[in-house]
C-alpha cells in the first residue's frame, strides 16, 4: 500500500514552508495545552466547585486519552491519509476546546479534556509524519526539524506565559477557548497548503484491531498508574496493578505485532537502533524535564512569590535558549556531524543545568540560580529534540511514517507522566523527612523543607538525564550522508524502489525476496 502521489514535486513545492507553519502551529497548540491549563486550574476549581480529590482529572483526563491513543492515531494517518487525519484532529480539538471553555460542571470539563486528548492523539503523529513527508532535501529537512524541535522543547514554557496572561487579564475559560479559532484557522490553512496524500479505499490495508486494543490499553494503564501515583503513592495497590497490567499488555502487544501482517506498530520501526535510541533518549529526557517544570513553577510562585504571569515570563530565557540551540546550531550541524554528537552532549548540558539547580535555597536569587540553569537546560535540550525528531522518521517507508511518529510521541508522553509522578513523590518524601526532624516548624522552615525536596528530586532528574546521554551515545550511530534516504516521495524514491526490488512489504521481506540476488538488492538501494 502507498499513498497516492500528489501532483507536482514536493522538493520544489513553493507551499512547503507554509505547510511547515501550519504543522508548527498545530504542534505548538498540543504542547501548550499540556501546561496552559495548569495555570488555570486553581481558578477553574473554584468556579466549578471541583474537589481537591478530583481536580487532578482536569490534567489526567487529557493525558490518559492522549497517551493511550497515540499509536492508533499514528496508524490511522497511515491508513486514511495524514492530511485528512490531521484536519479532523484540528477540527475535533477546536470543538473539544470550546466545550471545555463553556463547561458548566466538573464532569463536562473532564469530558472535554478527554476529547482534547483523543483529538490530540490524531494530531501529534500526523504533524510529525507530514513534516517528514514534506521535507526531503537534507538541508531543508534539518531546518524544518530545527523549528519543530524548538517548538517541542519550548512550548511548555510558552504555555505557562500564555496561561498566566489569560487567567490574570481575562479568565480561566480562555485558556481553553483560545484553541478554537487557532485550530479552525489551521484546519482551513491545512486544506490549502498540505499536499494531498489520500489513500484510495480499495488500497487500504486492514486496521490491526487486536494490536490497537492491546497497545492503546497498555499505554492507558501505564499513564493512569503513574498519574495516580502522584496522590496515592507508588505502593498503592491500584497504582501497582495498573503498571503491571500495562507492562503485561504491552508485552503481549509486541508478541502479537510480530505475527501480524499489517501491524499497528511494525516491530522493525523500534528495533532499528537509531529510532529506538532516539525514542528512549527523548523518553528519559522527558522524565527530567517535566519534573523541572513542576518544581520550578512551585519554587517561583510559592517560595519566591512570583505572580503567574511573572512565573511564565521567567521561563522565557530557557525558551530562547532552546530556539537558538535548535534552529541556530543543531539544524546547521545535523547534516555535518553524527547525530549522537549532538544528542549526547545536549543531554549532558541539560544534566549540568539540573546539577546547578540542586544548590537552590529559599533566598537564592533568580538571576544567580534559576537563570544559569535554565540557559544550560535550554541549550542542551535544543540539541536533543531536533535530531531526535528527525531520526524518529528517517528511513521509514511512507506508509509507516505515522506509526514511527507515534512511537516518539508515546515516548514523550509516557516519560513525562512517569517523571511527574516519580519526581513529585521523591520531593514529597524528602520534604516530609526534613520536616519530621524539626519540631514546631515555622513558615521559613517549611519553605526550606519544600526547597530541600525539590533539590533531592532534581538530583534524581540529573541522573536520569545522564543515563539518557549514555543511551544516546551507545545506541545512536547515524551519520549524515549526501542523498541519504528519507521516508518521503522525492527523498524516499530510491528507498521505495529499493524496498520494492528487495521484496519488502511494510518493512518485512516478502516471499519473493529470496529470488533477488544480493548484488541486485545492493544496486536497488
Amino acid at each position: 500500500m502507498s499513498a497516492q502521489p500528489a501532483t507536482g514535486h514536493e522538493a520544489v513545492d513553493s507551499r512547503r514552508w507554509w505547510a511547515l507553519a501550519v504543522i508548527a502551529v498545530a504542534q505548538l497548540m498540543i504542547v501548550l495545552d499540556i501546561t496552559i491549563v495548569n495555570i488555570a486550574l486553581p481558578s477553574a476549581q473554584k468556579a466549578l466547585g471541583i474537589s481537591d480529590a478530583d481536580r487532578q482529572w482536569v490534567i489526567t483526563a487529557y493525558t490518559l486519552a492522549f497517551g493511550g491513543l497515540l499509536l492508533l492515531g499514528g496508524r490511522l494517518g497511515d491508513l486514511f491519509g495524514r492530511k485528512r487525519v490531521f484536519t479532523v484532529g484540528l477540527l475535533g480539538f477546536a470543538l473539544a476546546s470550546a466545550l471545555g471553555g463553556a463547561a458548566a460542571s466538573p464532569a463536562m470539563l473532564f469530558g472535554a479534556r478527554a476529547l482534547q486528548g483523543a483529538f490530540g492523539a490524531l494530531l501529534a503523529p500526523s504533524a510529525l509524519g507530514l513534516l517528514s513527508t514534506t521535507f526531503t532535501n537534507p538541508k531543508e529537512r534539518s531546518t524544518a526539524f530545527g523549528i519543530f524541535g524548538a517548538i517541542a522543547g519550548s512550548g511548555a514554557a510558552i504555555g505557562f506565559i500564555t496561561g498566566g496572561l489569560l487567567t490574570e487579564y481575562l479568565n480561566w475559560r480562555w485558556c481553553l477557548f483560545v484553541n478554537t479559532p487557532i485550530a479552525i484557522g489551521a484546519a482551513l490553512a491545512a486544506y490549502s497548503v498540505l499536499q494531498r496524500d489520500h489513500v484510495a479505499k480499495g488500497r487500504r490495508i486492514k486496521l490491526d484491531l487486536p494490536g490497537a486494543l492491546l497497545g492503546c490499553t497498555g499505554l492507558l494503564a501505564i499513564v493512569f498508574g503513574t498519574s495516580e501515583a502522584v496522590t496515592r503513592g507508588w505502593a498503592d495497590g491500584l497504582v501497582i496493578g495498573s503498571l503491571l497490567l500495562g507492562v503485561a499488555l504491552l508485552a503481549l502487544f509486541v508478541l502479537v505485532e510480530k505475527r501480524t501482517d499489517h501491524a499497528l506498530l511494525p516491530v522493525h520501526i523500534v528495533a532499528e537502533r537509531n529510532r529506538g535510541g532516539a525514542a528512549l533518549s527523548v523518553g528519559l529526557a522527558m522524565v527530567g524535564m517535566f519534573g523541572l517544570f513542576l518544581f520550578l513553577t512551585y519554587y517561583l510562585q510559592v517560595i519566591k512569590h512570583f505572580s503567574p504571569v511573572m512565573s511564565g515570563v521567567s521561563f522565557l530565557p530557557m525558551t530562547a535558549a532552546i530556539i537558538t540551540s535548535s534552529t541556530g546550531f543543531a539544524a546547521r550541524m545535523m547534516t555535518r556531524v553524527p547525530s549522537r554528537n549532538l544528542i549526547a552532549p545536549g543531554l549532558l548540558l541539560a544534566a549540568g543545568g539540573m546539577a546547578w539547580l540542586t544548590q537552590m535555597k529559599v533566598d537564592s536569587p533568580w538571576a544567580g540560580m534559576v537563570l544559569p540553569a535554565q540557559l544550560l537546560l535550554g541549550f542542551g535540550m535544543g540539541l536533543v529534540f531536533m535530531p531526535s525528531m528527525s531520526l524518529a522518521t528517517l528511513g521509514v517507508a511512507p506508509n509507516e511514517a505515522g506509526a514511527a511518529s507515534a512511537t516518539i510521541n508515546s515516548a514523550q508522553q509516557v516519560g513525562g507522566s512517569v517523571g511527574t509522578a516519580l519526581l513529585n513523590t521523591i520531593a514529597a518524601s524528602a520534604t516530609a523527612t526534613y520536616l519530621a526532624s524539626r519540631l514546631g516548624a515555622s513558615p521559613l522552615v517549611k519553605a526550606q523543607g519544600a526547597v530541600h525536596g525539590y533539590a533531592v528530586a532534581t538530583w534524581v532528574a540529573m541522573g536520569v538525564l545522564m543515563l539518557a546521554a549514555l543511551v544516546a551515545f551507545l545506541m545512536i550511530d547515524h551519520r549524515p550522508a549526501p542523498g541519504e534516504a528519507t521516508a518521503v516521495p522525492g527523498g524516499a524514491e530510491a528507498e521505495a524502489a529499493g524496498a520494492q526490488a528487495a521484496g519488502v512489504v511494510d518493512g518485512r521481506p516478502s516471499a519473493k525476496a529470496g529470488a533477488i540476488s544480493p548484488a541486485e538488492r545492493q544496486r536497488a538501494t
